[in-house]
This record gives structure tokens, C-alpha cells and sequence, in this order.
């Protein structure tokens, strides 16, 4: 099950038959409208996912979805990107210097800058279908799990302005999949080209972290 509770972010007071939609990152699939009730509540019958909240039709949530979503809005005229989910910002501009070597991947009708490795010239060229196009580009197909590290990556970024260590997603995925999958040997199969703080990095627009050659 999964719920999304829509309110006005002072007064608290929830927004009624109001449409809102899923969609899905693992295939990009949305799920039929509905409605909020009288508690601005949204209930969806699906799994956990990772992906987006839509509320009459504006972006107002990216990341995990499972359980209660708290989206709160400072106007219902509030436009899309002003409650993305994610407190802060990214780094933009070039890192390129001389005798640098680079490829491009295209995406959509651009070609995007890359260092060798696949990590982002300006981090502000990363979108999804960058994330989509470099992971197929190293032979992986990102699904649901691995959309979620992609998210929790730039959510935690976005927060604290590094990237997040290895140690702090064990811990956060222990406690979301268990035990079983949420350990250092199934994050490394999930991105099985130098695991989440590498590969995952790559895919969710950061800089390569401290200490990577």
C-alpha cells in the first residue's frame, strides 16, 4: 500500500479530490489518478517502488514510495520543481581540464559530456534519461532497486552536500529490504561496475568520490 497525503504547508489543511498519480522509474509506467479524500489522502494497491508523486499533474515528490507520502504544498499554485523532494542543490558548471579525456552519450537529441570513466562533465546535464543511457551504455538496465540508490544518492547529496559512503546505505537499505539484500555484496551486485559509490555515483550525476583514481 501506498499513501499520499496532500496539504497545504501552514495551514495544514489537506487538499480534497485532488488528483494524484504514480510513476514508476523501473519502466516509466503511471498509475490511474486518484482521487485525495477528505484527509488529502491518496491510497494506491501497489508495491514499494521507487519514482515520482504527481498531484494534478505537477512533480511534487521523487524518491521511495512505500508506506505514507507527506507532500506539502506552500500554494495550490505552487509550479513543479519547488517541491521535488530533495532540500538542496547540485554543482554545476565544467570540471574539464586540460588533456582530459572524454566521450559523449547521447540523450534524447543531445550529446552529453563524460570524463572516460562515464562521470558527468557538469553535473547539471544529469536527468533520468542520462542515468538510463550511461547505465545502458556499461550494460546494466536500472530497475527498481537500483533507482532507488540512484534517488537516495542525489537525495543525500542535495542534503549534506557530499556523497554518501557505502557504510550509511547498508544501513539505510538494511533497514528498508532486510538483512538479506541490504548488505554491502547485494549493493555491489545491483552495480556490479565498482558498486554503489562508484558506478552508482556515475549514474546518479556525481563527481567520483575521494580517493578514486
Amino acid at each position: 500500500m501506498i499513501a499520499v497525503k496532500v496539504c497545504m504547508k501552514f495551514t495544514r489543511e489537506p487538499l480534497k479530490h485532488t488528483p494524484v498519480v504514480l510513476e514508476i522509474d523501473a519502466d516509466g509506467s503511471r498509475s490511474l489518478p486518484v482521487l485525495t479524500d477528505r484527509a488529502g489522502m491518496a491510497r494506491f494497491e501497489l508495491p514499494p517502488a521507487s519514482g515520482k508523486v504527481l498531484v494534478d499533474g505537477v512533480e511534487r515528490y521523487r524518491g521511495r514510495l512505500d508506506g505514507e507520502i507527506a507532500v506539502d504544498l506552500w500554494s495550490i499554485v505552487q509550479s513543479g520543481g519547488e517541491s521535488a523532494g530533495m532540500p538542496g542543490g547540485f554543482p554545476s558548471g565544467s570540471n574539464a581540464y586540460p588533456s582530459m579525456a572524454t566521450r559523449s552519450v547521447r540523450v534524447g537529441e543531445r550529446d552529453i559530456l563524460t570524463d572516460g570513466e562515464g562521470y558527468l562533465v557538469d553535473p547539471a546535464d544529469w536527468s533520468e534519461e542520462f542515468a538510463r543511457s550511461q547505465a545502458a551504455s556499461e550494460g546494466l538496465e536500472l530497475g527498481a532497486e537500483q533507482w532507488e540508490v540512484v534517488r537516495l544518492l542525489r537525495e543525500h547529496y542535495a542534503g549534506h552536500g557530499v556523497q554518501m559512503t557505502v557504510r550509511d546505505m547498508v544501513r539505510h537499505f538494511r533497514r528498508i529490504w532486510g538483512p538479506e539484500r541490504g548488505n554491502n555484496r547485494y549493493l555491489h551486485q545491483l552495480f556490479p561496475r565498482g558498486g554503489p559509490q562508484k558506478q552508482g555515483n556515475r549514474l546518479a550525476g556525481l563527481l567520483r568520490t575521494k580517493g578514486e583514481h
